[in-house]
């Protein structure tokens, strides 16, 4: 499942050609930032003209619009399928679990390329600082679609604020790879999100006392 990001009805070649291209744009400004990365850059990655790049964006800002949304799909699929069942304590740890693994097989190199694209450009126009703010709405929604069913089957006490729990668990993530990569470990993801996960538990009808597996806190 994709994100709903809008984009324009072209036939099936043209889709081609705007897709190649927000490809190759997300690849260079994953590598080398938005700032690092020109239209030319671009077009000669994504093996286009001038003309064609200017048929399907205005100009770079909504190439870099376009590049977050691509971003956000990526995130997310490589967070499935645990990122769509949250609707539990063990499937919000599952999900955990996923989002270190991968941190580990990267070797903790790059922080979150979404995360690291709005710190770059979420100062820029109101268009794109909107855009950005629903990319950030669509990667959690999972986690607020999940929590609101915790709460809603009786999991969570009635006094549970999906929405503030879900945000709160969005920026440990950030702040988790952010530090992971400074300190080439993801030790401080791990931390960050249990101790989110763990607040969410404070919520819980459940009142037998979790255990956290041994090698959590090892990491």
């Amino acid at each position: 499942m994709m994100t709903s990001q809008r984009t324009p009805k072209l036939t099936p070649r043209g889709a081609a050609t705007r897709t190649r291209i927000v490809e190759a744009a997300a690849n260079l400004i994953r590598e080398h930032g938005a700032a690092g990365t020109s239209l030319d850059d671009v077009m000669a990655a994504s093996r286009t003209s001038k003309s064609q790049l200017y048929h399907y964006f205005a100009n770079k800002d909504d190439l870099l619009r376009a590049a977050a949304w691509q971003q956000t799909d990526r995130t997310m699929e490589s967070q499935r399928p645990e990122l769509d069942q949250l609707d539990s304590l063990p499937a919000l740890r599952r999900w955990r679990d996923k989002v270190i693994t991968a941190r580990d097989e990267a070797k903790d190199l790059g922080g979150c390329p979404l995360g690291s694209l709005a710190n770059e450009i979420a100062d820029g126009d109101p268009q794109t600082h909107a855009v950005l703010q629903k990319c950030f709405t669509a990667w959690a929604s999972p986690l607020l679609t999940g929590l609101t069913t915790m709460r809603d089957q009786g999991q969570l006490r009635p006094d549970a604020d999906p929405d503030a729990l879900a945000e709160g668990i969005m920026a440990a993530l950030q702040g988790g790879l952010l530090l992971s990569k400074t300190y080439r470990t993801s030790r401080p993801l791990a931390r960050a999100l249990d101790m989110a996960i763990e607040h969410v538990e404070s919520y819980s009808t459940d009142t037998r006392k979790s255990v956290i597996p041994d090698q959590r806190q090892e990491l």
